[in-house]
């Protein structure tokens, strides 16, 4: 069995007590044993990080490109592996593990790209022989904590930018899938990454993510995971005036018109409901849909749910993998218990799956109910598993209206034919990411990314806005 150790100061730690990092498809497998880091060694990372912060900030960018450059070739070498293990690990399919790796691969080479592009502003002054401009600096510092559904995807898209302009990390990945975020820091420490530009400390969210907010080099923290934890880390970082970067949670709606194509919405909302077990941020957790095909609608994705094939990821033909641990099982159960009481029986679903393999794993039928409203708490609360609530709208200026009633606004989508309700729609959602005739769930790079209202604080990430929150301005005025 193979101990990963935390990466501090560009050496790995592997002594110490552990935990385990468990396959939710099958308990029986120990994927890997991590050591379980303290609020020690949080300080010594942070301390690292403080000290490499000049030399790699001085670096130009384009030679901070190159070793970026260098990590995605090395995880283009490990492809097939790096995916397996988080299959192993997490519990999505293997097809889904490998468009994550994929994306890990291409996020690296797009930021490691912006390293010979990073511009500022050069404006004429309205002076006499007054030169102007205005350059982007790094913040120094920055705390990075990663949820465990984008296990590969989320600390990439997070440390990209930072690396790239010229910010030292601590990265705390979820204890429930650890080993992702520690191929791609293995990838930057065989890409020559100096020693303590990247830190790695795996263990308790508590205790570490405390011993973060806290730690005195820290000068700026993004997060993404639940709003509970966001809301914490907003009060105890803004003590200290940090930077703050937070991705929590959404109850996010697709709106289903009576002029959509209706076997494309169907399938749009199925697998933004399903897919990855609907343990997305971004995932259909409400469908919204007109009256008059509200019945057809419903039949239709209550027989095409009944065709998921739910198992072992790691399987050809598999749809939807387990829950990630225990506890979203218990999580996921307990809300469909709650759904039964609100709007009665599911129409399909509503089980832990049983027998044979599924006794070794945290295995729940895709669920699905009819005749939600806006006061049950399955149309409210955030689920983050495979539960669709099906809402009736009676036209579309009633399905924004139910759409836009919730404290949440990460992702919205529309399924229609008519043009201008997509632009009704574009400038009505109360949303951050919207989609138009695709699911839900699944962004791309290049765009800014985040939410609005409780589902999200500070700059946005990704793309060119992932600036904005990772450098800041120097200004200069130049007499000659």
């Amino acid at each position: 069995m193979q101990t990963f150790g935390n990466y501090i100061n560009g050496e790995w730690i592997t002594k110490g007590d552990t935990f385990e990092d468990r396959n939710p498809a099958n308990t029986d497998e120990v994927v890997g044993l991590f050591v379980k880091g303290s609020a020690a060694d949080m300080d010594a990372a942070a301390a690292a990080a403080a000290e490499a912060f000049p030399k790699w900030a001085a670096m130009p960018a384009p030679n901070r490109a190159n070793i970026l450059f260098k990590a995605a070739e090395i995880l283009e070498s490990r492809f097939d592996s790096i995916a397996a293990e988080m299959t192993r690990e997490e519990g999505k399919t293997l097809p889904e593990a490998k468009g994550e790796t994929r994306r890990a691969i291409n996020i690296l080479k797009y930021f490691a790209g912006e390293g010979a592009r990073m511009g500022g502003h050069l404006v004429p002054s309205e002076r006499d022989r007054v030169h102007m401009f205005a350059i982007r600096k790094p913040i120094g510092v920055i705390g990075l904590v990663t949820p465990w559904n984008f296990p590969i995807a989320i600390p990439c898209w997070k440390l990209a930018p930072a690396l790239i302009c010229g910010n030292t990390v601590v990265l705390k990945p979820a204890s429930a899938s650890p080993l992702s975020a520690w191929r791609l820091v293995e990838a930057l420490h065989d890409a020559g990454i100096p020693k303590g530009v990247v830190n790695f400390v795996a263990g308790s969210g508590g205790t570490l993510g405390k011993a973060l907010v806290e730690a005195k080099p820290l000068k700026a923290i993004s997060f993404t995971g639940s709003e509970t934890i966001g809301k914490w880390i907003h009060t105890e970082a803004s003590k200290r005036m940090l930077r703050i970067q937070l991705e929590m949670g959404g109850k996010n709606p697709t709106i289903v018109l009576k002029d959509c194509d209706f076997n494309a919405a169907v399938e749009n909302v199925v697998n933004a409901a399903f897919f990855s077990t609907g343990q997305k941020c971004t995932a259909t957790s409400r469908a919204i849909v007109e009256d008059e095909i509200y019945d057809k609608f419903v039949a239709a994705v209550v027989e095409r749910t009944k065709k998921l094939k739910v198992g072992n990821g790691m399987e050809a033909g598999i749809d939807i993998g387990p829950a990630v641990d225990e506890a979203a099982l218990k999580t996921i159960l307990d809300y469909i218990e709650i759904g039964k009481k609100e709007a009665g029986a599911p129409l399909v679903g509503g089980n832990r799956l049983t027998g044979g393999a599924f006794d070794k794993g945290y295995f729940v039928e895709p669920t699905v109910f009819a005749n939600v409203t806006e006061e049950m708490r399955i149309g409210q609360e955030e689920i983050f598993g495979p539960v669709l609530a099906i809402m009736r709208a009676k036209d579309f200026e009633d399905a924004m209206r139910i759409a836009n009633a919730t404290p949440f606004g990460l992702s919205a989508s529309i399924q229609t034919s008519n043009v201008s309700r997509v632009f009704d729609f574009v400038y009505g959602a109360e949303a951050g990411l919207l989609t138009v005739n695709l699911p839900s769930a699944g962004v791309e790079y290049q765009l800014p990314f985040g939410g609005t209202k409780d589902s999200s604080f500070g700059p946005k990430e990704q793309g060119p806005a992932a600036f904005d929150f990772y450098s800041d301005y120097k200004t200069i005025y130049l007499k000659y």
